[in-house]
């Protein structure tokens, strides 16, 4: 039987596309069966959360109880608001650099404000239904900024990952390796065994007990060994003093036009960042699961998300891929697992907080890195690199802009290099031919037949009509020059034209009318004979036929 909310044959109307999945499914009707299994999988989901949110804060350089907040407060508005079955929501890795970088230069209530005006501009896309467009980024642009992503992720917890004594950490790429080289002497063989051990249990639980929570596993077996054998290495509770037991007040810091103006640029990165990501995911759980998100709720629910996770003392959330995907493994069905996964979350805080003062920031290091390693898809960067050119120069351009310059403008570049790709396929695709034939022009003489003067031109075209053809265009129609006494325009297969094409054509026409000859534009779809009588290419200088095969018996259809 089918989980509550499932796939719908219809697109969802206007008012649907914004409608919370979780509303949706409590009026089709929500079932003890359905509690049961979200409640197992929101259980799964927590244990993977725990020690990733803690991670993940670290790594952003704020202190872990954020991360926790975020996965606790956002998390549920993420489920309970969302457009998705499936989704979880909660810190991501690919926000850490995002997050470290406005952090280092605007401190935490710069990320605050930054954060909320983000949901404020996410809220809006989706209120605008815009949301279908952030589906437009390519898929090479989002490999080529996840790969980047990674790389600095992994960069970010060498640190930790070999104990390197370091008094200030760069958060730009290239000083941040330089620092990391010129401290290596300061080398903690305990914080490498920790880290090395950590990601060999995590990959062995990976490959013979996959069901096994193999990140808390290791994060647990990490804080046991430093708490039995006294290590001194640096943990939660020595680096930040654990995390409190205690929830804070909602609260945001007090803003002024200079610093709404000054964090713009970052919320806009950290909307677009987390629009990409939370589709991202969403789409993933719809493959895993079947059903269909609703793109604009999700982005409304994502806004009021961050808004509400650093209201009370989080960071930026999103949807996150692994954390949803495992959902769907575990058998959730409904928004309700990922509401129940933050409530689980809260009950740790609140019950189990000191126990987390033992983990060692070496063992959160070796899950970051692991993290790192799965965010880079080093199969699917390969296989784009080899596929096209196209395809190649923007995997590699976002990604060394994401590492070099910054990842907003990683992006753009991506998708305006996309774009250009595109055009160029199009331009390649699109066929603009001309021949001369002397007896009307039929389904077979459309395309044969030698030049022969004063006779009949046909101009068969297909594709996209656009200015990147208007230069072959051009010269296809002066080679006709004046000689012909009837011009038809095969446009059977053409299937837009902009105006830079009508320009060519118009002028053509104009030329050619002066001259004596009829012109017939044959075969038109609705929208191209509109684009062209706009264009003034309307009677009594050329007429409109329905096919292409007898344009002198046809009837006019304009």
């Amino acid at each position: 039987m089918a989980a509550p909310g499932g796939a719908s044959s219809h697109a969802p109307s206007r008012g649907e596309d914004l409608e919370p999945k979780l509303l949706s499914i409590v009026r089709a009707g929500y079932r003890s069966a359905d509690f049961r299994a979200d409640a197992l999988a929101g259980l799964t989901v927590a244990i993977v959360a725990l020690p990733l949110s803690m991670a993940i804060a670290i790594a952003s350089g704020l202190p872990p109880e954020r991360g926790l907040y975020a996965a606790i407060f956002g998390g549920f508005l993420v489920s309970a608001l969302g457009g998705s079955r499936h989704q979880i929501g909660g810190p991501a890795g690919a926000f850490i650099v995002l997050v470290a970088s406005i952090v280092e230069r605007h401190g935490v209530d710069g990320l605050i404000i930054a954060t909320a005006m983000a949901g404020v501009i996410m809220i809006a896309i989706g209120v605008l239904r815009l949301g279908t467009y952030i589906r437009y980024v390519p898929f090479p642009v989002v490999v080529g900024f996840t790969a980047g992503i990674a790389t600095i992720i992994f960069a970010s917890q060498i640190r930790e990952l070999l104990g390197l004594k370091l008094d200030r950490e760069p958060a730009e790429l290239l000083a941040k390796l330089a620092a990391l080289w010129t401290a290596l002497p300061t080398i903690d063989p305990r914080a490498v065994l920790i880290s090395a051990l950590s990601i060999a249990i995590i990959l062995g639980l990976r490959r013979y007990r996959p069901a096994w929570p193999g990140l808390l596993i290791a994060v647990t077996l990490a804080a046991v060994a430093v708490a039995m054998f006294k290590l001194d290495v640096a943990t939660i509770g020595s680096r930040f003093g654990g995390i409190p037991q205690t929830l804070p007040w909602p609260s945001l810091p007090a803003v002024d036009l200079a610093r709404l103006q000054a964090l713009l640029p970052d919320a806009i990165a950290i909307a677009l960042l987390g629009s990409i990501e939370s589709l991202l995911s969403a789409l993933v759980a719809d493959t895993m699961a079947g059903g269909r998100h609703r793109s604009n709720a999700e982005l409304v629910g994502q806004g009021v998300a961050n808004i509400g996770s650093v209201a009370m003392g989080g960071m930026t959330v999103t949807g996150t891929v692994a954390r949803t995907a495992t959902n769907v493994r575990a058998g959730g069905r409904t928004p309700v697992a990922g509401m129940l996964h933050a409530v689980y979350l809260l009950a740790f805080v609140m019950i189990a907080a000191p126990l987390a003062s033992h983990i060692p920031l070496a063992a959160l290091a070796g899950v970051l890195a692991i993290v790192a390693w799965n965010m880079a898809e080093i199969g699917t960067v390969v296989a784009l690199l080899r596929a096209s050119r196209g395809d190649a120069a923007m995997v590699l351009v976002t990604f060394v802009l994401t590492i070099a310059v910054d990842l907003t403008i990683a992006i753009l570049a991506g998708i305006a290099i996309g774009a250009l790709v595109v055009l160029k396929r199009l331009a390649d695709a699109a066929e603009v031919e001309g021949r001369a034939v002397d007896v009307e022009p039929s389904a077979d003489s459309m395309s044969s037949g030698p030049p022969i003067a004063g006779g009949t031109v046909v101009y068969r075209m297909s594709g996209a009509l656009f200015f990147g053809v208007t230069a072959r265009l051009g010269r296809t129609l002066d080679r006709s020059g004046g000689q012909a006494k009837r011009i038809v325009f095969d446009f059977r297969d053409v299937t837009v034209i902009d105006s830079s094409a009508t320009a060519i054509l118009h002028d053509f026409v104009e030329r050619q009318a002066r001259g004596g000859a009829k012109v017939v534009f044959a075969g038109t779809t609705p929208a191209v004979r509109h684009q062209l009588i706009r264009a003034g290419l309307r009677r009594p200088v050329v007429r409109y036929v329905k096919a292409p095969s007898a344009p002198a018996a046809q009837g006019p259809v304009d």
